[in-house]
């Protein structure tokens, strides 16, 4: 039933299966791979776990790690790449997964993972890029482009709304539909716009009380008939709980295999008339079409260069790493200067490189920075090295300690590697604080009362509080999780080899009170509720006027940038407005470095609450000293729109919108300002609309105003001192009040015409 050697004709295909075979087509093989049917020649395929490198374990395989898996290149988790901002960058990261996805005939990669890093207590977060939508979304589509240009498909996960760990396989997200449209699905919205991605994995969790995988507005409504999603949607594994359910309403793939459950309850559904053959056929047909995509890259024998591969790990590594401050430019280190570096810290020489559960990879080589210290200064500069803790000990060694006192105070710099110990963040459970282990703090104080000159790298997979302890060092790199080339990278940006180009994918707010689903995290009674609203992340610190401890955007570099001669201009106005933003960049110092620009929108005159100004597009830029260059981006529709939940569509509203652009969040260089026709919005009118809302409809505000007159009641409603309030009252209880000259069967009748107009 082939059309060559490798492609299937699935028309003749469908034809030729019996229904149980095509119910059991819908059902994993195993753990790891599909349903094949050999009469037919329907060969299975193998997805696998990702996103930062290829997990291929044996068939009994496990899902979250605990069992061994091929040797493959540990690109730094999504909290690394994240910050890189470097759409080129994650392409080619992808490009490079899909190589080794290839080599081991694995045909998808469970990755990438784009959902909101809603509050930093999230123990997956480190698989996740960002809190905002608009840069998960470019860097995901970036990613899926780069790995499906080699043969082989990604998954985008987890929609939707998977945002915490806690209960993640029963808890509902309570979120209102404009809150889940701007902020949970638009980088779903945007891999799929941009990307195609051949399959979607479904979230475990519930959204509104309706699981995900049981959701047919989610998984057909938007998905398939509004965004034009065309590939297959899987369920996480396990996350199928009622398969005569989930099936018709879009979820085509149950991983892992049920054991043939699955295929029983889709059958018995057909008997009882609950689901239809029709309904399998599509299904199947998404299936086989997966099945065929990956007969080009599994018929030809592939490899890839692991060294070539282990130096984009270095450059993917380095570009994650955001330099967060660097007081009297202490950084970078003078390789050729003299004097002892002390480093300290037991993940100097044992590296966190990744985060725990599912996504763990086993790592072609790993790089300490511990190593790569000392062999990039080669014996220039004494390198003196202390543990200085136990990582996953929770009370301090005083041996180790007084050891790493010791060394700092006989060495010119002290760099000092702190971090969370890979008990304190993993898939399958929340974090209850964010804090760095006591003993480390302690540790970096003693230290720093030997020696004020002290650098501090970071490793954690999602953000610390920095605030107690950060002016005990005089630099901070955030160094995240790098992946297995992060030794490497952090040699070269402490001694200036490289210069740090990372910014903040995340907010690092002063104190753990401060961040915005405090008391709507993780829920209880088996629900959560997003009261937070839009503003998580930067739009709520922006909200509130909080102080931060880092913004959102933020990364400093060893050189620096001027902005100048910003222009914004309305390139097309009306239905489908368009926004050219240029900016000039120069960099300014006195060494080559990149720069990160950012273009942030505000709607100041907004006639419903919108966050103070959200990132609707940026670039990077890589300059030599002294160098400029003029920067443009586009901006659409979508980045001056709100979910208008009256009529349920995208609404950009008239008048003056701020285009802001800048370094991060809270550096912003530059402003200018566009005015935009927008759009003409007539809402539905009901019996109990205000009369505010009948007077504000362009054809029943002349239709009410001369039969309201001008006498008693009516010249309240144009009062300039009670009119306000008179007006808010719905037109149906007004006809109520004595001598209102509108009856309620005039207003029924307005309410017929006007709505049919």
């Amino acid at each position: 039933m082939t059309t060559d050697a490798t492609r299937l004709d699935i028309p003749a295909l469908l034809a030729a299966l019996t229904l149980e075979e095509k119910a059991a087509l819908l059902d994993g093989l195993d753990f790891w791979n599909t349903q094949p049917v050999e009469r037919l020649g329907v060969p299975s395929v193998m997805l696998s776990d990702g996103p930062h490198g290829v997990r291929k374990q044996p068939e009994e395989g496990d899902h979250l790690g605990m069992l061994d898996s091929v040797e493959a290149t540990c690109f730094p988790p999504a909290a690394g790449l994240g910050s890189s901002w470097d759409v080129d960058l994650l392409t080619r990261v992808g490009e490079a997964l899909g190589k080794e996805a290839a080599a081991e005939r694995v045909s998808v990669l469970l990755g990438p993972g784009i959902n909101m890093k809603r509050s930093p207590l999230c123990g997956r977060n480190f698989e996740y890029y960002s809190e905002d939508p608009a840069l998960a979304g470019e860097l995901g589509a970036a990613w899926i482009n780069g790995l499906q240009s080699q043969g082989i498909g990604a998954s985008v996960k987890h929609y939707a709304a998977n945002n915490q760990e806690t209960e993640r396989m029963t808890v509902s997200a309570e979120i209102d539909e404009r809150t889940m449209r701007e902020i949970y699905l638009p980088a779903f919205e945007t891999v799929v716009r941009k990307s195609q991605p051949w399959t979607v994995m479904s979230s475990y969790n519930k959204v509104n009380g309706t699981y995900v995988a049981e959701s047919r507005e989610l998984l057909t409504e938007i998905l398939r008939d509004e965004w034009g999603f065309e590939g297959l949607v899987v369920s996480d594994w396990g996350g199928s709980a009622r398969r005569a359910e989930s099936m018709p309403a879009g979820l085509d793939l149950e991983m892992p295999s049920s054991g043939g459950m699955g295929t029983a309850l889709i059958l018995g559904a057909v008997a009882a008339g609950k689901i239809t053959e029709a309904e399998i056929d599509l299904a199947v047909t998404r299936v086989l079409t997966l099945v065929d995509k990956a007969q080009p890259a599994l018929a030809e024998a592939r490899t890839y260069d692991r060294a070539a591969h282990h130096k984009l790990a270095v450059e993917a590594a380095t570009a994650s790493v955001v330099l967060l401050k660097n007081e009297g430019g202490i950084l970078p280190l003078d390789p050729a200067a003299g004097g002892r570096i002390a480093v300290i810290g037991e993940f100097a020489r044992s590296p966190r490189y990744q985060g725990a559960g599912s996504s763990q990879v086993n790592p072609t080589q790993l790089d300490s920075a511990l190593d790569a210290l000392n062999a990039a200064l080669d014996g220039r500069r004494e390198v003196v090295f202390a543990p200085g803790f136990v990582i996953e000990s929770e009370e301090a060694d005083e041996a180790l300690a007084a050891e790493a006192v010791a060394a700092a105070a006989a060495a010119e710099v002290a760099v000092v590697f702190l971090g969370l110990p890979a008990s304190y963040e993993s898939e399958g459970y929340d974090r209850t604080h964010i804090n760095l282990p006591a003993q480390q703090v302690a540790l970096l104080d003693a230290v720093a009362d030997a020696n004020p000159n002290v650098v501090v790298v970071l490793a954690n997979g999602s953000v610390v509080t920095v605030s107690p302890w950060q002016d005990r060092a005089k630099a901070l790199l955030e160094a995240w999780l790098l992946g297995q080339a992060g030794g490497t990278a952090i040699a070269d940006l402490l001694l200036g080899t490289a210069n740090p180009s990372g910014r903040l994918a995340e907010t690092i707010p002063v104190k753990f009170a401060d961040n915005p689903a405090v008391g709507n995290f993780p829920g209880s009674f088996g629900t959560v509720r997003y009261g937070e609203g839009l503003l998580i992340g930067y739009r709520w610190y922006d909200a509130r006027e909080l102080p931060v401890a880092y913004p959102f955007g933020h990364g400093l570099s060893y050189t620096s940038f001027e902005y100048r001669d910003l222009t914004a201009s309305v390139v097309a106005d009306g239905a489908e407005p368009r926004v050219s933003v240029t900016v000039t960049v120069a960099n300014t110092g006195d060494r080559a470095g990149t720069e990160t620009v950012q273009v942030y929108v505000a709607d100041p005159e907004a006639t419903v609450h919108r966050p103070e100004q959200e990132l609707r597009a940026f670039a990077r830029v890589t300059l030599e000293p002294g160098q400029s260059e003029t920067v443009t981006l586009e901006l659409g529709r979508r980045a001056f729109a709100f979910w208008h939940e009256a009529v349920r569509t995208w609404v950009v509203e008239g008048g003056v919108f701020d285009i802001r652009v800048g370094s991060s969040s809270r550096d912003i260089r530059a402003e200018a300002s566009v005015e935009l026709t927008g759009d003409a919005v007539v809402l539905p009118l009901r019996a109990d609309s205000s009369a505010e809302e009948w007077l504000a409809h362009p054809e029943a505000g002349d239709w009410l105003r001369p039969l309201v007159g001008t006498e008693g009641i009516a010249a309240m409603m144009f009062d300039p001192h009670s009119g306000q309030m008179i007006r808010a009252i719905p037109l149906d209880r007004l006809a109520r009040f004595p001598g209102f000259p509108v009856t309620e069967e005039q207003i029924a009748d307005a309410v017929a015409k006007f709505n049919a107009a």
